[in-house]
């Protein structure tokens, strides 16, 4: 199954500041002492219930919350599971600079982080002390996805929790955090109560290539022949010292426009390259530091699955399904270069007619 992360930014201080401080700050010990561990392991478990069977008892001494010590043991092996999927040394990794907290399993309601009406998350915290709290916060939720929250109690639908960190500091005496909540559904899910526009009249089939300055768009119809290409350009979003707030609201104006053209082409399906192959785990995943592999950008990875995440939030406002196809081979290899020639494209329209060629071979 597919899963798709919403982010709702929130503003505390005080002492609900401090409690939310010290767990990201018990989760992150927590989760460096878990990777430890693990790097000195011989053999490492192979499934879920192996790896918190395992670590559970070493976890819980540092974070005694149940979910969020399960919640460290997940991170930690979707970061070897990354790992091994590029065939990069697990001991080699290090995690970088992150403050947050989460649980793992998908629930309803979720125990830890749990949605409340009124758009409110009430929120379990512990101080250093390690003394257990219920901290209610009310984030910034856009009308947009207001209908979508009341679903998943009216449904109850599971999902998943975690808090962010992403700044910290003291203004007038008192320490305040900026941070988001993040709640993890089903795509199927979201696309379910999101799609605003009726589908497409047309069954054309799009390809999405992303690279860091543009989306190439590839239009196929049901035979697999080439109906259209396009590149929606944001070159200038990612020039050295731009704020980062600008680019993102370039990226997503140009994401808005590519949407829109594939709605009044007819296209009734998008695919995209899977994040999870790129080397960003869908589900419970923190950027855990730049791997220094020779055969491995992170840094453009990571901004490539971001990007796709973007797409695939957006798509069902234009009554677009995004799926997502293994993007092995759709950047260098034989029927690459092959389709290069035949229809004349860059490499980059190239990838985008490859993805969407795979994702009709796998329907």
């Amino acid at each position: 199954m597919t899963y798709i992360t919403l982010t709702f930014p929130f503003n505390v201080c005080c002492d609900v500041a401090k409690r939310f401080l010290s767990t990201a700050w018990l989760f992150k010990i927590a989760t460096h002492k878990l990777l430890s561990v693990a790097k000195q392991s011989p053999v490492l478990p192979g499934t879920d219930i192996g790896w918190k069977n395992t670590f559970r008892k070493i976890v819980y001494e540092v974070i005694s919350n149940r979910r969020y010590a399960d919640g460290v043991i997940m991170l930690v092996r979707s970061v070897y599971e990354s790992c091994r999927q590029l065939g990069v040394d697990f001991r080699s990794v290090e995690l970088s600079d992150w403050l947050m907290f989460q649980q793992s399993e998908l629930e309803y309601p979720a125990k830890s982080i749990t949605l409340k009406p009124s758009y409110e998350f009430h929120i379990t915290t512990a101080d250093y002390s390690k003394n257990s709290y219920r901290d209610v916060v009310k984030p910034i939720v856009p009308k947009s996805y207001r209908l979508l929250l009341e679903k998943i109690l009216e449904e109850r639908q599971r999902y998943a929790g975690r808090v962010a960190i992403k700044s910290y500091g003291i203004r007038k005496d008192s320490l305040w955090i900026r941070g988001e909540v993040q709640i993890t559904i089903p795509i199927d899910f979201y696309y379910k109560h999101m799609a605003r526009r009726r589908e497409p009249k047309g069954s054309l089939i799009g390809g999405i290539d992303v690279n860091v300055d543009r989306l190439n768009l590839a239009v196929i119809d049901e035979k697999g022949n080439l109906r259209d290409c396009k590149t929606f350009w944001f070159s200038e979003a990612t020039t050295r010292g731009f704020s980062r707030r600008s680019a993102k609201s370039i990226i997503g104006a140009k994401i808005r426009e590519m949407l829109s053209y594939a709605y009044h082409h007819n296209i009734k399906t998008l695919f995209l390259e899977n994040p999870g192959v790129l080397g960003k785990l869908k589900l419970l995943w923190v950027r855990n530091g730049d791997r220094k592999h020779e055969n491995y950008n992170y840094k453009k990875a990571v901004f490539r699955s971001s990007v796709i995440e973007m797409i695939a939030l957006k798509t069902p406002l234009y009554g677009i399904e995004a799926k997502y196809v293994d993007p092995k081979g759709t950047t260098s290899s034989r029927e690459h270069d092959e389709i290069m020639k035949r229809y004349g494209l860059d490499r980059h329209a190239a990838s985008a007619y490859l993805i969407a060629l795979r994702g009709l071979r796998n329907q």
